[in-house]
């Protein structure tokens, strides 16, 4: 029977939509095929394999003698579960066990036991004697498909809180979060490796495991001396107990001929591993007032660095670097000649009366020499007049206290000085003998040391060398200088008068017998009319042939001692240089 005309329209139709399902679908599956195609056989690899990651063990912190370990990564292990692999019926079997051992919450593990993921943590960081119980368990029970026990590391530091803040932490994750352990992350951290397994649909295994070994990470070589940073530290305690310090302190040791800081210490500190827990008492009692916000607060607070991270008015110890600059415009030739200043109490500057702070007993007639050992306030802003603002500076400006030192620390501040072209003559006077302007007593022992280096600029350094982890080579960090700023023949003459300080001067509580100390105090007030005050004191040793810088710096001192750097400050740095001078000569016998 022939076929109607309408049935063929229909035929012709439905053929139609045919070809055009057809043309679609083979569109949709060139899409997929081209377009999608590398981003579909990658995620279905990823569903047919299982990877654990093998943890890179950190590399190792030494002390610049490399006698002492600061920081280390001990072997732990990590236990993580295939949660398809294990059989339905000992899931809760398997949950319980891990739970009991490893001391977590039973529904906890059992959740992540029962999932359909094709790996769950259930405890990082784990000690082998745990997972030795695990081990016999599962050996007792015959218990084993879907357990995993993979090694791990843990960071360690065996000397708890020394060096703190420079040192820094890890977080539980092997990365580093402060100091060293963050600025240095990508040299200690390594290259983790893993362990990779092929898997059907069901997530079951399809054979053996492929084994990718870890790259252990790099290890460093500080200039920290851990037996310089320990005395350090114990006299920076005794100093910030003893007066009172409500806002702690901190203690810089270096040396001007490499830039290589021996010791760098803020008080209070903290211990290393636990830093997430408060420290001090005081810490402790306070740690329970506050919320979650005033806890971050706080612990950000202790781990902060004082030696790099905050400012502060250096006061007299500054006298040093516009007497350097006297020296090099040829103001002063002669550091003795006496009658060349006068103190009569005060100066008028601008209409400002500035008072020496002996303005009921003037000075009288002075050299440069009295004035730097009287600290007398009164010579340093007549120096800066004739210096000027312009070429004064130029100066600070070649003493790098306009910028950051560059050290390898995180965290580091900058100084606050008034604008060149703001500065007038007010400005440049309280400038001129340390008053007014911000520093970090990083900048500040820096510039001193610089002048102990000959009077050319020294860049401080904190890593001494790097120590490959895989061939042992050990590449030795650059010690870099900068332009002479003064002669060294007017170095000289600053330490000769830095010594005269110590041996007749305000500073005469430094003074270690044996050795020729110099040194320059200092006190402040830390910003205006606040009542609270900084004390100082800036030491060389030996003035001679410098090898040592020393600056202590004590934020607030309430204690009877009072907050002259003098009375305060000096006798510190006295303690400290009996200790170590001994000490570092024996290094070079």
């Amino acid at each position: 029977m022939p076929i109607s005309l309408s049935s063929k329209k229909k035929l012709r139709n439905a053929l139609f939509v045919v070809i055009i399902v057809i043309s679609l679908l083979l569109t949709r599956l060139g899409y997929i095929q081209f377009v999608w195609g590398a981003e579909l056989n990658q995620k279905a690899a990823s569903q047919q394999s299982q990877s654990r990651t093998i943890t890179a063990k950190r590399g190792t912190i030494y002390d610049s003698t490399e006698k002492y370990v600061l920081a280390v990564s001990s072997s732990v292990e990590v236990v993580t579960v295939n949660p398809t692999n294990i059989a339905k019926e000992d899931k809760e079997t398997v949950a319980k066990a891990l739970s009991e051992i490893f001391e977590l919450e039973y529904e906890d593990v059992l959740k992540k036991v029962s999932k359909r993921s094709s790996i769950e943590t259930i405890a990082k960081k784990v000690d082998k004697s745990k997972t030795d119980e695990l081990r016999n368990w599962m050996e007792q029970t015959g218990i084993k498909n879907g357990i995993n026990i993979d090694e791990d590391t843990k960071r360690y530091y065996p000397y708890g809180d020394l060096a703190a803040q420079v040192i820094g932490f890890c977080g539980s994750d092997n990365q580093g979060l402060d100091g060293i352990e963050a600025e240095y992350d990508e040299e200690l951290k390594g290259t983790n490796g893993k362990i990779e397994r092929e898997t059907n649909a069901a997530g079951e295994s399809l054979g053996g495991e492929e084994y990718i070994s870890a790259i252990d990470g790099n290890s460093l070589v500080l200039t920290i001396d851990m037996t310089i940073q320990s005395i350090v530290e114990k006299y920076l305690e005794e100093a910030c107990i003893d007066n009172e310090c409500t806002e702690g302190g901190s203690i810089i040791a270096m040396d001007p001929r490499n830039g290589d800081i021996l010791a760098m210490a803020t008080y209070p500190a903290y211990d290393l591993n636990s830093p997430f827990e408060p420290y001090t008492d005081e810490q402790k009692a306070e740690w329970e007032t506050l919320d979650s916000t005033g806890r971050t607060t706080a612990l950000q607070q202790m781990w902060r660095n004082k030696a790099i991270s905050d400012t502060y008015e250096p006061g007299s110890v500054f006298k040093t670097i516009t007497a350097s600059a006297a020296l090099e415009e040829g103001i002063v030739t002669n550091i003795d000649q006496e009658g060349q200043f006068s103190c009569t109490g005060g100066i008028e500057v601008a209409g400002v009366r500035i008072k020496c702070w002996r303005y009921y007993r003037p000075h009288g007639s002075e050299s440069l020499r009295m004035a730097l050992m009287n600290s007398c306030n009164p010579v340093f802003i007549g120096l800066g007049q004739k210096i000027g603002v312009t070429k004064y500076y130029e100066y600070l400006r070649k003493f790098g206290l306009f910028n950051k030192t560059g050290i390898d620390l995180p965290g580091e501040a900058n100084s606050i000085f008034i604008k060149e072209e703001k500065a007038g003559p007010v400005e440049l006077a309280t400038i001129s003998f340390g008053q007014r302007f911000e520093i970090t007593p990083l900048q500040m022992i820096t510039a001193v040391s610089s002048i102990a280096n000959d009077g050319t600029y020294i860049k401080p350094r904190i890593v001494k060398s790097i120590i490959n982890s895989q061939t042992g080579e050990k590449t030795e960090m650059p010690v870099e200088t900068g332009e002479q700023i003064i002669s060294k023949e007017n170095a000289e003459k600053v330490l000769s008068m830095m010594n005269s300080v110590v041996s007749e001067g305000t500073g005469k509580n430094a003074k270690v017998e044996g050795y020729e100390i110099g040194g320059k105090t200092g006190t402040s007030e830390d910003g205006v009319n606040t009542g609270k005050y900084v004390t100082s004191f800036c030491g060389v040793a030996e003035t001679d042939e410098p090898y040592m810088v020393l600056l202590i710096t004590l934020y607030n001192p309430t204690g009877e001692g009072g907050h002259q750097g003098g009375g305060v400050a000096a006798p510190v740095g006295g303690k400290i240089f009996s200790e170590v001078l001994p000490y570092l000569e024996s290094l070079n016998k």
